[in-house]
């Protein structure tokens, strides 16, 4: 694959293979545990691509193969915050950011998903994982409780299953976790399903998935009539792009669309 774009720091490497920019923790000696750097990095990246059209995409994962992501590192002094004062922590800040993504973002769960990692992996619009992954929310352990990660979580699986995880702490395999509708897809080889995926994403228009991604986003936390104001203004606009009148062109004329990414 083409690297348009490389750059890489300690503990999180920043890479764009052809249309896909690459997130990945590098701290496999901690389990890919989540580091204050991790965090704001990943942040930022995820906010500086939103201005970069060439990238239609962003992967999330972690090195190696035993981990995807461990959760917060239980071996720093401050592991959930550096500054009590602050009302505003690094994990909560990146939710924030991936929630505002008009950019698919994708976790490649490579290992084990535990804790903040969860948080990490729902954040994600879609989600391929490993055969031998397996996932919890194991905070109870330790004192403490999942609760940042319940913002990004709590509507993905059913009210029951969110609940045992929580408060038993005690971990789910990769089948459990794709049949409570966790993740997209296991996979022995979780890079080439991940490529599938990607694939079947990336030769659409750009344009409605934009679009599309904010209109998804804005909609799910509406009451229906609000959900309905909304999306009734939005399909309107989907029209008055050049992608969608090139799509509508070349289904008439039963071509491949050439999509102009507005």
């Amino acid at each position: 694959m083409n690297q348009n774009l490389s750059s890489t720091t300690p503990e999180l490497l920043v890479e764009q293979r052809d249309a896909v920019l690459w997130l990945t923790i590098n701290r496999e000696e901690r389990r890919n545990a989540m580091s204050h750097a991790v965090l704001a990095a990943m942040a930022q990246a995820i906010a500086a691509a939103q201005g970069d059209r060439s990238i239609r995409a962003i992967v999330i994962t972690g090195v190696g193969s035993k981990a995807f992501c461990a959760g917060a590192d239980l071996q720093s002094a401050k592991a959930f915050t550096t500054d009590y004062s602050e009302p505003h922590g690094h994990l909560a800040n990146l939710f924030r950011v991936a929630r505002a993504s008009c950019i698919p973002l994708i976790a490649r769960v490579n290992g084990a998903c535990m804790a903040g990692g969860m948080g990490l992996m729902s954040m994600c619009d879609m989600a391929v994982a490993a055969r031998h992954a397996i996932f919890g929310l194991p905070e109870v352990r330790v004192g403490v409780f999942p609760a940042q990660v319940l913002s990004v979580l709590q509507h993905l699986i059913p009210r029951r299953t969110l609940n045992e995880r929580c408060l038993t702490g005690e971990p789910i395999t990769s089948a459990q976790a794709l049949e409570v509708g966790l993740v997209n897809y296991v996979d022995d080889d979780v890079d080439a399903k991940l490529q599938w995926l990607l694939a079947r994403m990336l030769d659409k228009s750009p344009a409605a998935i934009r679009r599309g991604l904010y209109t998804l986003k804005g909609a799910e936390s509406m009451a229906f009539e609000q959900a309905m104001a909304f999306t009734e203004s939005q399909i309107a606009l989907f029209t008055l792009t050049d992608d969608a009148k090139e799509g509508q062109k070349a289904f008439q004329e039963k071509r491949k669309p050439n999509w102009a990414g507005q």
